[in-house]
C-alpha cells in the first residue's frame, strides 16, 4: 500500500462495508502523513481527525478535535455571538436615542456628536443563521401479532445455488436488528428474502398476514426515472392518492412543494435517498429494511434517520457501514457469515475485537479487550420501547375522546345559544344539556390534565 505524504479522501466509506470501514478507521489512526478527508461520517470524524474546517455560506472556519468537540465549540460560539448581538443592539438604541433627543439643542450638540462617532464606531452586528433542524417522519403503522416473520432451516441463493443455509430467525415489531458480516457474505441476499424479493429455495417461512415491508435500497436510485419528478413517482406509487397527499408524504422527508416538482436528473444524492424513503414508507409498513440508507445523506439528515427510526413503532432491519446509526438504532445485531445468519450475542465493540483476533498473526498474545459492553444498553432500549407502547396507545385514545367530547360541546354550545330553547315549555331539556356541557368540561379538564402527563412522560423518556 503506498504511503504519500499527503492523503485526500472523499467520502471514503460510501461503499466500504462495515467491516471496511473500521479497517480504515485503524489505517487512517496509524497513517503518519496529512489527511485531507470529507466526510459524512461522524464516527470517522470523531476517531481519526485533530481538526474540522467548516464551510458555511462561503466561509471557512477551523476547529480543533473532532466532529463532536466541533458541533459543542460551534454551539457555544453561536450562542455568545447571539449574546453580543444583543449588547450591541443595546447601546446602539441607547446612543441613537441621546443623539436624536439632543442633537437640536445647542448645549448638547457637541455630545451628541461624539455619541454619534461612537456610534459609527460600534462593530456590525453579524447574522448568527441556524439551519432548521432536518426532520424525518415515518407513518405509524398498525399493529401485528409477533412474530411478523420468521425463516425456519431455510436456505436462499441464485440460479439453483444458496448463497446461505439453516437460517433459524424471528423478527417482532418492536426489533431493531443490524447485519454484520462483509460484503458478499450474504446481507443483501437476506435483506431480499425478508423483503420479499427473493423467496427461500428450502425451508419454511411464516409472515405475519396483513404484513407490509418497505425495502430502501442503493440501487433503487438507479432505476429512477430521470424523465420524470419526486411528485410524479409517489403518484405512480399512490395512484389512488390525491396529489395533496402526495406532497404530503414527500414533505414528510423534506421534499418541499419546489423539491417535488425538481426533475430526478438535477435531484442531489441525498435528496433521492429522502424520495425513496418516502416511497418505501408510503404505506405505513410494520417492517422496514434499509440497505446502507446514509450513503448520500448529510449529517443532519442522518442524525434525522436516527431519531426517526427510534420513534418508529415497526421492526427495522439495517444493512450500514455506519457505526454510529448502528450504536444508536439497533438492539440486536446478527453476524451474517460462512454461508448462514445467526444471532450476535455483543455489541460493536466485541465485533472489533473479534475481527482483530481474527486478523492476529498465529501466536500473537491476545489483548484483553476492557471496554464496557453495549449489551444492556440495547436491551434497555428496547425494553423502553416496548414500556411506552401503552403510553402511546393510551395517548392517542385521550386524543381522540377529546376531540369527540369538542364536537359535542359544540352542538351543545350551538342548543344553549339558540334563544328557542328557553322559550320551549321543556325546563328539563335545558337542564340535561347544561348539565351534560358542565360534564363534559369536567372530562375535558381531566382528560388534558392527563395527556399533559403522558406527552411529559413520553418526552422525558426520549
Amino acid at each position: 500500500f503506498l504511503e504519500p505524504d499527503l492523503l485526500l479522501l472523499d467520502e471514503p466509506t460510501n461503499h466500504l462495508d462495515l467491516e471496511a470501514s473500521m479497517w480504515l478507521e485503524g489505517w487512517l489512526q496509524r497513517f503518519a502523513g496529512a489527511v485531507l478527508l470529507v466526510s459524512h461520517d461522524r464516527f470517522l470524524l470523531d476517531r481519526c481527525v485533530h481538526a474540522i474546517a467548516h464551510l458555511d455560506r462561503g466561509k471557512l472556519t477551523l476547529y480543533s478535535g473532532g466532529f463532536s468537540e466541533f458541533t459543542r465549540v460551534r454551539a457555544e460560539r453561536q450562542a455568545q455571538q447571539a449574546a453580543q448581538n444583543e449588547r450591541v443592539l443595546a447601546e446602539r438604541a441607547h446612543m441613537q436615542a441621546f443623539v436624536d433627543r439632543f442633537r437640536a439643542k445647542a448645549s448638547k450638540a457637541r455630545q451628541a456628536q461624539s455619541r454619534l462617532k461612537a456610534l459609527e464606531r460600534l462593530p456590525p452586528v453579524e447574522a448568527v443563521v441556524e439551519d432548521a433542524p432536518t426532520r424525518f417522519d415515518f407513518p405509524a403503522p398498525a399493529a401485528l401479532p409477533p412474530p411478523v416473520l420468521s425463516l425456519r432451516r431455510a436456505s436462499a441463493g441464485y440460479d439453483g445455488r444458496p448463497v446461505l443455509r439453516g437460517l433459524d430467525l424471528r423478527l417482532d415489531q418492536d426489533d431493531r436488528v443490524a447485519l454484520l458480516g462483509a460484503n458478499g457474505n450474504g446481507k443483501s441476499t437476506l435483506a431480499k428474502v425478508l423483503a420479499g424479493r427473493l423467496a427461500p429455495m428450502e425451508g419454511e417461512q411464516h409472515r405475519a398476514p396483513r404484513l407490509r415491508v418497505g425495502y430502501f435500497a442503493q440501487h433503487q436510485a438507479e432505476e429512477l426515472d430521470p424523465g420524470g419528478t419526486p411528485l410524479s413517482h409517489m403518484q405512480a406509487a399512490l395512484p389512488k392518492a390525491t396529489e395533496t397527499q402526495c406532497r404530503a408524504q414527500l414533505a414528510r422527508f423534506g421534499l418541499d412543494a419546489d423539491r417535488a416538482e425538481t426533475a430526478i436528473t438535477s435531484c442531489s444524492g441525498g435528496e433521492k435517498a429522502r424520495l425513496l424513503l418516502a416511497l418505501c414508507t408510503r404505506e405505513a409498513p410494520q417492517l422496514l429494511i434499509l440497505d446502507e440508507p446514509t450513503n448520500h445523506l448529510d449529517i443532519d439528515a442522518r442524525d434525522a434517520l436516527v431519531r426517526a427510526l427510534s420513534d418508529y413503532a415497526g421492526a427495522v432491519l439495517l444493512i450500514t457501514h455506519d457505526p454510529h446509526l448502528v450504536e444508536l438504532v439497533a438492539d440486536r445485531l446478527w453476524l451474517v457469515a460462512d454461508g448462514t445468519a445467526r444471532p450476535f450475542d455483543g455489541d460493536l465493540d466485541e465485533y472489533r475485537a473479534l475481527l482483530a483476533a481474527r486478523a492476529r498473526p498465529a501466536g500473537a498474545a491476545a489483548q484483553q479487550d476492557t471496554t464496557p459492553t453495549r449489551r444492556d444498553e440495547r436491551r434497555d432500549r428496547a425494553e423502553a420501547r416496548g414500556a411506552l407502547a401503552p403510553l402511546r396507545e393510551r395517548l392517542k385514545r385521550v386524543e381522540t375522546t377529546l376531540a369527540a367530547l369538542g364536537k359535542e360541546a359544540a352542538t351543545i354550545d350551538g342548543a344553549l345559544a339558540d334563544p328557542r330553547l328557553y322559550a320551549r315549555d321543556n325546563p328539563g331539556l335545558l337542564a340535561r344539556a347544561t348539565a351534560r356541557r358542565a360534564a363534559i368540561a369536567r372530562e375535558v379538564e381531566a382528560l388534558e390534565t392527563e395527556w399533559l402527563e403522558l406527552q411529559g412522560r413520553l418526552e422525558d423518556a426520549a
